[in-house]
């Protein structure tokens, strides 16, 4: 089934209501589950309901979409991670002015310093997606990732840049079910625009197959999502 149809045949289901669309998520999902479940996954299945919006969740498959990466000049596939690595993907942008993508950034880099540490590097990939592309150029993102601590050398980092603004609002909608608009930054001094956004985070393992939605992810314990990542990786 195309991945457009899945979500919207989830959304007319009227399947059980969950995570809460304001700009500051908070929250953490069920614990893990017991290994080698048999929907592809690795970690079993969290005490978890699909809501509103409906974005894939344990046992799902990942969407597959290119996006470039404005740093490396690639095209970046999340299909083409399949059979070669697992991932973390979130959104974010970085003129976030209250704290939620900071906090999206911290626990990916987290985990990308776990990985270096722990020799498990090259099987992990982490794919953070502005949805802010007219200020979130090459250069700012490089900043932002130096200012982030984010290690652009060790090859598993890629900043995702939808090439307009209205891609990246199609993108979102259409893989995960997140409504993203520009809103009025009455209130931040220097801002001219914010978005309202979801704090989800994805933890996809190397077929390509959800094993946690974190959809309170500014808000979940950064060891926990690294300990997830590690099991998935290490299985």
């Amino acid at each position: 089934m195309d991945r457009r149809h899945f979500l919207r045949s989830l959304a007319a289901t009227g399947t059980a209501a969950g995570a809460t669309a304001t700009a500051g998520c908070a929250g953490v999902l069920g614990d893990s589950g017991p290994l080698g479940d048999d929907d592809g996954t690795v970690l079993g299945p969290p005490e978890q309901t699909r809501g509103e919006p409906v974005h894939p969740i344990h046992g799902d498959e990942m969407p597959e979409f290119t996006v470039p990466d404005p740093i490396s000049g690639e095209e970046i596939s999340t299909a083409a991670f399949e059979g070669e690595r697992a991932f973390l993907w979130t959104s974010f942008y970085t003129n976030c002015p209250d704290g939620v993508c900071p906090a999206l950034i911290l626990r990916l880099r987290r985990v990308q310093e776990v990985a270096a540490e722990e020799g498990f590097g090259d099987e992990a990939a982490f794919l953070p997606l502005t949805f802010d592309p007219e200020r979130d150029t090459a250069d700012m993102l490089r900043e932002y990732a130096a200012q982030r601590g984010v290690d652009l050398d060790a090859g598993n980092w890629h900043f995702l840049r939808p090439e307009s603004y209205e891609a990246g609002v199609e993108l979102m909608d259409e893989n995960f079910g997140l409504k993203i608009e520009k809103t009025d930054a009455e209130g931040y001094e220097n801002l001219e625009y914010a978005f309202p956004h979801y704090g989800l985070i994805l933890l996809v393992n190397e077929r390509g197959i959800v094993e946690r939605s974190y959809p309170r992810g500014p808000a979940t314990d950064v060891e926990r999502i690294v300990d997830d990542f590690r099991r998935v990786v290490t299985a």
